[in-house]
């Protein structure tokens, strides 16, 4: 059953049981996602995809609030800006988003300046090298869950990682911090495919930026097969 609703002052029609963010992206209307990804179930924790619906005290996340008939929803509003810039001034100031080109192009777009929180505490975290194929640099991890998820019921029902932690403390881990190859990971490489910062990286294209050339991986590479 099709209803419809305003969307941006806009008459937007959709199906009964769809998502304010699928409308959106149906009718050309664009709502900015981070751990939103089509592969994962939606858990609407990084807020970003807000819109301001009619007659709703709070900001409603799109990717899990379902469109209603007679809905006005604004996308763009002086509230939902003025809340995205701020998501991302906090994500900046207290994580390494340097490989994270499409969160650096919504800061550039919504005016976001990390030097606002001048004192949070930034996410540190040494890069796990511990298995052949990905590295791990937790440092670069907003918590989307999308890794998670694949490793889950999602995708690859391998329940490898986990969230590890509480509060500020909070990251992606292993039980009991086990190297990658004492998990029950098979090296899919999905959790590295959905990270949007490059947390999670393929070790070639780690290791070629430390500057290694692609002679020298090989040559690593050959030197781990033969140990094994």
């Amino acid at each position: 059953m099709a209803i419809t609703f305003l969307m941006d002052g806009k008459e937007i029609t959709a199906e009964d049981g769809q998502t304010l963010l699928e409308a959106a992206r149906e009718n050309g209307i664009n709502i900015p996602t981070i751990c939103f990804h089509e592969a994962t179930t939606a858990n609407a924790l990084c807020r970003i995809c807000v819109v301001e619906v009619e007659g709703q005290r709070v900001l409603q996340p799109a990717c899990v609030v379902k469109a209603g008939a007679g809905m006005k929803v604004q996308t763009r509003s002086e509230r939902v800006t003025r809340t995205r810039r701020t998501i991302l001034e906090m994500l900046a100031s207290t994580m390494d988003l340097s490989d994270a080109p499409e969160i650096l192009t919504m800061m550039e777009t919504y005016g976001a300046d990390a030097s606002r929180f001048p004192d949070a505490q930034r996410r540190a975290s040494e890069v796990k090298d511990d298995n052949p194929m990905y590295v791990r640099d937790y440092s670069k991890c907003l918590l989307c869950w999308r890794c998670v998820q694949v490793c889950a019921a999602d995708a690859q029902y391998t329940f490898a990682i986990n969230f590890d932690g509480r509060g500020y403390e909070t990251q992606i881990g292993t039980f009991f911090d086990r190297t990658i190859p004492e998990t029950t990971c098979v090296l899919c490489g999905q959790c590295v495919g959905v990270c949007p910062t490059g947390a999670l990286k393929v070790k070639r294209e780690y290791l070629l930026e430390q500057g290694m050339t692609p002679d020298q991986i090989s040559v690593l590479n050959t030197g781990r097969k033969r140990r094994k």
